[in-house]
């Protein structure tokens, strides 16, 4: 399993899918979580906006990225 670590308090989840390298750009981010393709904490996440805090799982593609502080 992957980390990235945060500086604020959260970070939205298609920014954290870029950081984490999982897609390439803002747009491929949302065209994944649009076809709900991304899950967060387990559950399916369709709000690119998302926010995610630190603790929080994200999976896609079969890799999981926790976000850390």
């Amino acid at each position: 399993m992957e980390t990235i670590k945060i500086k604020d308090d959260f970070i939205k989840l298609g920014q954290a899918m870029k950081l984490a390298g999982l897609v390439d750009s803002g747009v491929d981010a949302k065209i994944e979580i649009q076809e709900g393709f991304v899950k967060v904490n387990g559950e399916v996440e369709l709000q690119r906006g998302k926010k995610i805090y630190p603790g929080d799982l994200l999976e896609f593609d079969g890799q999981q990225v926790r976000v850390e502080n």
